[in-house]
């Protein structure tokens, strides 16, 4: 087994929460919204996702991953938690949530009140520290990236003056990433992956037009949002390995872009200095493969999502094997691997598959890896 960042066998990072963190959570916020008190004063509820997070551990160990996380079961949102916890962001609930295919995300929306920071006790250094003492290989926390803090956030709910400038805002939105990526180096994180699906949205026909409806050209977009990556972690030490995933949006198993790659793969491969892409991959909404074809040749490294989430039907080897071999006409495949095309559950009442379907699916990203690559 390698021991360190790039695998050949990955995964996006959320998992189905088991039942007892979702009565857990339930309890202790009946009588509150989830983003009202994220510093878990009661003990109970912090009990109970220790106890649940120490064997999910253990389960991603058991099937062979060299690299495990939390499941996020300490969050309600693959984003907004992580998001929540900045200075000077606060999220409201208010009106409808984001439309997703069939149905609407719930309505919590990000408002920037003041100038936004990466306090210095951010509840999610504590959860990787939590992953990394408890287990035996390489723990992994996934955030949201730079983008979600201007992407997510409506105009009228920034409220800064000085954020009417976008090279202002942007540059906020760096600093506060620059520090994030330095506290987790000092707690120990060796692999931090940054989640930025607004690349992906930002080639989707309909999210085109709706920035460009609020003033905002999206080819600008994807260049600033690659410039705020690269911004954020070039600094990183040498030994941090920085990976990044792409999807189409993932709520209850529905989706909320569609869109090949095509508009953003040069921003995506050669402008953000990231070392690892986890991109979904399971249906024609991804699009060709055609734009791997941009990687830069050396240690980065492609982790193909045909894999689905979303279903729980089990995907043939074979099936698997010759899409791979069709990955490879593109990217080197020594700079491949595999990994599902997204989380389990990017929220906290999971995708439309059972724990055995999430288990059987894990199980398989190992035996590819082994069996092509002849290592995890």
């Amino acid at each position: 087994m390698t021991t360190t960042p790039p695998f050949r066998a990955d995964h996006v990072g959320s998992l189905l929460r088991p039942q007892t963190v979702a009565d857990a959570r339930a309890k202790h916020f009946a009588k509150k919204v989830f983003f009202e008190d994220q510093s878990y004063p009661g003990t109970e509820l912090k009990a109970v996702e220790d106890e649940a997070v120490i064997d999910i551990i253990k389960v991603q160990e058991d099937l062979g991953f060299p690299v495990v996380t939390d499941g996020e079961f300490r969050r309600s949102f693959w984003h907004y938690d992580f998001m929540g916890m900045l200075d000077g962001l606060e999220l409201e609930e208010r009106g409808e949530g984001v439309q997703f295919a069939g149905m609407r995300l719930r309505p919590i929306f990000p408002t920037i009140k003041s100038a936004i920071d990466f306090p210095n006790d951010h509840p999610m250094i504590e959860h990787f520290r939590f992953v990394a003492e408890h287990s035996n290989v390489v723990p992994k926390i996934s955030i949201p990236g730079p983008s979600c803090c201007h992407f997510r956030t409506a105009v009228e709910d920034i409220h800064p003056p000085e954020y009417t400038d976008l090279d202002v805002f942007f540059g906020d939105i760096v600093s506060t990433y620059r520090k994030a990526v330095s506290m987790f180096y000092e707690a120990g994180c060796r692999y931090l992956q940054m989640d930025d699906i607004f690349f992906t949205y930002l080639c989707d026909p309909r999210h085109r037009a709706d920035k460009e409806a609020a003033g905002q050209d999206p080819d600008m977009l994807i260049d600033k949002y690659a410039w705020m990556m690269h911004e954020a972690i070039k600094d990183r030490p040498d030994d941090m390995i920085i990976g990044m995933h792409m999807c189409r949006g993932n709520f209850r198993s529905t989706h909320a872009a569609e869109g090949a790659y095509d508009l953003a793969a040069d921003a995506i491969f050669n402008k953000t200095g990231v070392d690892i892409f986890l991109m979904e991959y399971d249906t024609e909404r991804a699009g060709g493969l055609e734009p791997l074809r941009l990687l830069s040749r050396g240690k980065q490294r492609v982790l193909p999502g045909f894999i689905t989430t979303k279903k729980s039907e089990l995907e043939g080897m074979e099936t698997l094997k010759r899409q791979v071999d069709e990955a490879a006409k593109f990217a080197d495949m020594d700079q491949l691997g595999v990994a599902p095309q997204c989380g389990f559950a990017s929220t906290e009442e999971g995708n439309n598959v059972t724990f055995d379907d999430q288990r059987r699916k894990l199980e398989l990203v190992v035996k590819v890896a082994e069996d092509l690559w002849g290592e995890v």
